[in-house]
């Protein structure tokens, strides 16, 4: 796994989830499905000091963990505050091909446009658009180019996990972008597939 110098707070022991995880591939998935949010929720509340407001969604056949502290801005329950910005806790399904339905709640939320200025920052998509991620915002976050587009050796990793799914639909995946302030743009991204031996193949990228 790449960068294992990230902070301890961050990361999330696999291995050890998987240990008490039940035989069989559709049951593994569904214990993915109910086990990782948890581990991902935790982590994210243990590394962030601002006040959360966790809420999930779905988009096809897959699910998104958002905070939307914009809404406990506008209700008046925490204090306006220009350094926090919406953004996903992490996002996760099953690879597939089809467009997702259209989701109105997230098209209001995460721009990234204003994080894209320099040439070097691309319209990333946590899941990509091949194994069946949306095109809305939720999806959408300022991604470096060279990872974006597999000009490094970081990206090339990247690009090869994303079509390992995209060749097998029905395969579980997650994104995790990392976060090292109170924006919508990760440090990094956490990517990982469920391969057909029933073990998780995880890397972490530099953003």
């Amino acid at each position: 796994m790449h960068n294992q110098w990230i902070p301890s707070s961050y990361k999330i022991d696999y291995d050890a989830a998987l240990s008490v995880a039940p035989d069989g591939v559709s049951n593994l998935v569904l214990f993915l499905r109910e086990t990782l949010p948890s581990l991902w929720r935790d982590a994210y509340l243990a590394a962030d000091t601002r006040q959360t407001n966790l809420v999930e969604l779905r988009l096809g056949t897959f699910d998104y963990v958002c905070d939307v502290c914009s809404d406990l801005e506008s209700s008046g329950e925490v204090a306006y505050d220009q350094t926090a910005q919406d953004r996903v806790v992490a996002a996760f399904g099953i690879s597939g091909t089809a467009k997702p339905p259209n989701a109105n709640r997230s098209a209001h939320w995460i721009n990234p446009n204003e994080h894209l200025a320099t040439t070097e920052r691309d319209h990333g998509h946590l899941i990509a658009r091949c194994i069946g991620g949306s095109g809305l915002r939720v999806n959408v976050f300022s991604q470096a180019r060279l990872l974006n587009r597999g000009r490094s050796d970081q990206g090339r990793l990247y690009r090869q996990m994303e079509a390992h799914c995209s060749k097998r639909p029905g395969t579980f995946c997650f994104s995790r972008p990392i976060y090292a302030d109170g924006s919508c743009v990760p440090r990094w991204v956490e990517f990982g597939v469920l391969k057909a031996d029933q073990t998780l193949w995880v890397e972490t990228f530099d953003n």
